[in-house]
């Protein structure tokens, strides 16, 4: 897929459809939608032409693409989408170019819909004034629902439906927490200081929940204890993609056993699935169908080396005799994972852990957490 593949770029007049056709040789990829009568103004750029009244095409483009610019005026695109809403995880990013070109105006979905990171890069590639008014966006704050995105962090579905409230608080400069006990430390890319309403914490217990009207909490542990009890109506949670696998088996061992070892050394360490970054282990078992199988079900890859390069990482804390024997390096998973994440003995958080299948075959699983 081109970058643009998924954006639609629709004019209904002369000048609309000049601009826009411009606009379109700026987004590879980009369709550009026009009415038939200015088909042959546009040139081989208007792919669809449409006949009919433009209320009737404007179902089918959201459910085909996910960014679409609008070469109409802000209250009619208003009442012509206004029937197709869904939800802010399902709609489409909707823009509106004024007819002189002159100003972007972000509609709908300006933060899961990217709408508002787009209306900046339309109006650069117009020469126009970018027009946003989510509240996060104009206070230069923390944007809640969309925090850590281009970073591969997620929010727990626990906490979801506390969106709302805590990014209330967030643009109401009440005082709000901001732990982080994972994930890359570069989340803040604005080019202004974090407000002073928002205090950082790296230390869970030096955070008082009664302090704070809400909390920003990143993290890959499961969430129990006090704190989250005293918190989970006000706190949105971050899952970054920070545990690395490193996983060990037997030839042969299924799909079933290995996730099973997976779960067990999970949960018994307090993590949380939804931060698994991949697995890692070393070459031989690169085709290895229960691995593959698992890493499949996960959705993430598995990264392997070859045995040399496991054997040479330092002061791994489980090496075996009998893997050294057979796989020509004394350790598989912990090595795989320390490189994977590439720290040292002190990431790992999990060390060699054994776990026996209903097949009676062997399988292993080491945890190393990256990114901080």
């Amino acid at each position: 897929m081109t970058r643009y593949e998924d954006t639609a770029v629709i004019a209904i007049t002369k000048h609309g459809v000049a601009q826009a056709a411009r606009l379109v040789e700026q987004l590879p990829g980009a369709a550009l939608i026009v009415p038939e009568k200015f088909a042959a103004a546009a040139g081989p750029l208007a792919r669809s032409p449409y006949s009919g009244p433009l209320s009737a095409q404007v179902g089918g483009w959201f459910g085909r693409y996910r960014r679409l610019v609008f070469h109409v005026s802000l209250g009619a695109v208003v009442r012509l989408i206004a029937p197709h809403l869904k939800s802010k995880d399902d709609d489409p990013a909707v823009l509106v170019v004024d007819d002189a070109g002159r100003f972007v105006i972000s509609v709908l979905s300006g933060h899961v819909g990217g709408a508002n990171a787009f209306c900046e890069e339309v109006a650069h590639a117009l020469g126009a004034t970018p027009v946003i008014t989510t509240a996060s966006d104009v206070g230069k704050t923390i944007p809640v629902d969309i925090l850590g995105r281009e970073l591969g962090w997620q929010v727990d579905p626990l906490t979801k439906g506390n969106i709302t409230r805590v990014s209330a608080a967030v643009v109401n400069e009440e005082p709000v927490a901001f732990i982080q006990q994972a994930g890359e430390p570069g989340w803040w890319t604005r080019d202004t200081p974090l407000p002073r309403s928002i205090q950082r914490f790296a230390v869970l217990a030096q955070a008082s929940p009664e302090e704070f009207s809400a909390v920003l909490w990143v993290t890959d542990r499961e969430l129990t204890g006090p704190f989250w009890e005293a918190v989970r109506g006000r706190c949105v949670v971050y899952r970054p993609r920070s545990l690395v696998l490193g996983v060990g088996c037997d030839k042969g061992t299924s799909r079933e056993t290995l996730a099973e070892a997976v779960e067990l050394a999970l949960r018994q360490n307090g993590l949380s699935p939804l931060c698994i970054r991949n697995l890692a282990t070393i070459d031989k078992k690169r085709d290895e169908p229960g691995l593959v199988a698992l890493a499949r079900e996960l959705g993430v890859e598995v990264v392997t080396y070859p045995a040399a390069q496991l054997a040479a990482v330092p002061d791994v804390p489980n090496p075996s005799d009998v893997v050294l024997k057979y796989m020509g390096t004394p350790a598989v998973g912990e090595p795989a994972a320390m490189l994977s994440a590439g720290v040292g003995v002190a990431g790992l958080v999990v060390e060699k852990f054994k776990y026996k299948g209903a097949d009676g075959l062997n399988a292993t699983v080491s945890v190393a957490r990256g990114g901080c």
